[in-house]
Formats: structure tokens, sequence, C-alpha cells
């Protein structure tokens, strides 16, 4: 899959359909920074078994779904929302997109049920590239790059789907890519 357009923030990295590292096997990730010295993302398909209550407790309420944003820095939560209006704060990396914010402002509204699962998406680690790397494995066709997306993929509970989804969006040209089979020995 040859990607003629290039990562930059706000923009989808999407896997080649038979990538088997299991960091990154179908996902999707939203780049959260792109620069000429490394680059950050979040996979948006990789929910895990935890919620936001089992790393905060005294959130006791926060059912809120926490997805493994990568293999690095495991022990770090990070989340992305289109809250601003409640939050005010944020560093907006797509249009209505924001990374990070005020984490107390977070708490106060996850307590006053003032935000949902729709609006905030919770990862534990991210993806991180180094200088240069991020553009070399998009050489080697490991990543397809998107800035064609509907902001709802990112926030959807329907992680099975996002990978389709995105692909699909992408146009004809891409479509079929959907229909290849995880492990092409199976076909």
């Amino acid at each position: 899959m040859l990607s003629p357009i290039l990562p930059a923030t706000g923009r989808l990295l999407i896997s080649e359909p038979f990538l088997n590292d299991p960091n990154f096997k179908r996902s999707v990730i939203l780049l959260a920074e792109h620069t000429t010295e490394a680059s950050i993302g979040f996979v948006l398909n990789q929910r895990s078994n935890l919620q936001l209550n089992d790393l905060i407790p005294e959130l006791e309420n926060a059912d809120f779904p926490i997805y493994v944003g990568g293999p690095v820095a495991n022990d770090t939560i990070h989340f992305i929302h289109r809250a601003y209006d409640k939050m005010n704060d944020g560093e907006e990396i797509a249009p209505g997109i924001y990374w990070g914010g005020n984490f107390e402002t977070l708490k106060v509204l996850i307590e006053g049920n003032l935000l949902s699962p729709s609006e905030v998406k919770f990862f534990i680690g991210y993806s991180g590239w180094a200088e240069a790397q991020l553009m070399e494995e998009i050489s080697q066709n490991t990543w397809l790059v998107s800035d064609r997306y509907d902001t709802d993929v990112l926030f959807t509970g329907n992680e099975e789907e996002v990978w389709r989804d995105v692909i699909v969006n992408l146009g004809p040209k891409y479509a079929h890519v959907v229909n290849f089979p995880q492990n092409p020995n199976l076909n």
C-alpha cells in the first residue's frame, strides 16, 4: 500500500493488512505529534481490559474504557477529547480534537457525569518513533497515512470496525484491502 499523503499531527496511520507485530496488527493510530525529531500517536482500536476507575480508584463511577496507546511508557495515562467547551484546555491536534488538558478539570467533569466516552478516550502508553523512523516504515509500506476520516471514528466503542471503516473511507482504490485475511497463509 503506497501512501501519497505524508504524516502530520492529526492524521491517521493505518497498518498494512498483514502486519504481524502484535502491538500494531490491523491498528489505526492518531498522530498527536509529528515533527522532524519524533512522532507520537495513540492506537485507537486496541482496547484493554481496564476501566479508568481501575487506574484511578477515587473516580469510582468512571467506567471509561482504557485503550493501549502503544508499547511505549505503559505506566502513563493520556487522553484525547472533543470537549474543549467543557475542558477549556488541551492541544488541538485536528479540527475539534484535543490532546490532554488539565487532569483535575477532567476528573471534576467525570465525577459530575458531564463527560461521556463519546467525548474523551483514554490510553495507557503511546506509540513513538524517533527521527526518520516513521518515514522509513512508511517507505516500507508498513503504514498508510490518511487525512480523510470522520472524527466519530476516534471515539467509537466498536474498535473491531475502526480499521475497516478507515480503510473503506479512503475510497475504492483501498476498499478491497478490508477483505484480505489477517493471515495470508489461511487463504
